[in-house]
């Protein structure tokens, strides 16, 4: 996270680089980045039948580096966390991932949307309702609490109402491809403005016996794709067809996330698509997150920056109204 100093200070350094390039300059350039404010950050959901979910951490320095043995302790335990619905107030449950059996770090992975690798190779607190007392409704409001160091952070999300697909197809990607598509669906967005939504998917045959990860299923957890969230602005009330390609997690060293499939459901495979309605707050979230990802590397792109509904904090507390639906990949 930066803050606007520290965006601007990135803007000028860019400037001076593609001015030197144009210029053929050669004066040696010093980039002194300021030290920015640490702050907490709130990774929450709540989806439709499923119970809450939280991780908190700290914004980092910017020359800091993140690796296996710093996700150690990069999200906290130790604090009291709590979720209402207006009626119900739930105190969820601390849970570390180094106190877990490794068929409970499956679930966990499920739930997170964190690699099962990365759970196993760090302790990583969250805090979830153990005991599912509190699950998420379709037009339903939470409030998350949070208190760590003698510090309130709070946020509000909505579960929209629910918004099914009307029908979802594969087909190959051009005429001379024989195996390799993306996901087709159609929806018919409802007669009020502001709506938006989120695309999930996994796979979940097996791979074949002669493959890499022989027997192993081919996702373990719903993968939300690089630009996964759309809103109404431009079909508002209208039937629309639309597509997604297939996502991967971030540093997969899977074959088929590095060859020519990468990005490709392929004919055979079984397909669980998780489509979600969510609020203003948390699309705005995810669009402005996925553009900063995007722009990652890049030194001549502006910094975005990231929206969020914590207040005392920064990150996000959404909430998912869910519809489940599978498909097999036969054109």
């Amino acid at each position: 996270m930066m803050n606007n100093t520290l965006s601007v200070n990135l803007f000028i350094w860019a400037f001076l680089v593609f001015s030197c390039v144009l210029f053929s300059c050669e004066k040696d350039l010093e980039l002194i980045i300021p030290p920015a404010e640490n702050k907490y950050v709130i990774e929450g959901n709540i989806e439709i039948g499923q119970p809450a979910f939280v991780l908190i951490s700290q914004t980092r320095d910017y020359n800091q580096s993140i690796n296996a043995e710093s996700f150690d302790d990069f999200y906290l335990g130790g604090a009291e966390v709590s979720v209402s619905n207006g009626a119900v107030i739930e105190v969820l449950d601390e849970v570390c991932t180094g106190d877990l059996p490794a068929d409970i770090l499956l679930q966990v992975a499920e739930i997170t949307g964190l690699s099962p690798t990365l759970l196993t190779a760090a302790s990583i607190c969250g805090y979830i309702d153990l005991d599912g007392s509190m699950l998420g409704a379709e037009n339903s409001t939470y409030n998350l609490d949070v208190r760590i160091d003698e510090k309130s952070i709070t946020a509000i999300t909505t579960i929209p109402g629910v918004v099914e697909l009307d029908s979802m197809w594969f087909d190959l990607a051009g005429e001379t491809n024989d195996s390799l598509g993306f996901i087709y669906a159609q929806l018919t967005d409802p007669d009020t403005t502001g709506n938006a939504y989120r695309w999930f998917a996994k796979r979940i045959n097996a791979y074949p016996s002669w493959a890499d990860y022989d027997g192993q299923q081919k996702d373990l957890q719903y993968i939300a794709p690089l630009g996964s969230s759309y809103d109404d602005s431009f079909f508002n009330g209208l039937t629309f067809d639309f597509a997604y390609y297939r996502g991967s997690l971030v540093g997969s060293s899977k074959s088929d996330d590095q060859n020519e499939e990468r990005g490709f459901f392929k004919r055979g495979d079984t397909i669980a698509v998780k489509g979600a309605a969510i609020d203003r707050s948390t699309y705005d979230y995810i669009v402005t997150f996925e553009a900063e990802a995007g722009s990652a590397g890049n030194p001549f792109t502006i910094p975005t920056p990231i929206a969020s509904n914590i207040e005392g904090g920064l990150g996000i507390w959404a909430g998912y109204a869910t519809v489940l639906d599978t498909i097999i990949a036969n054109p």
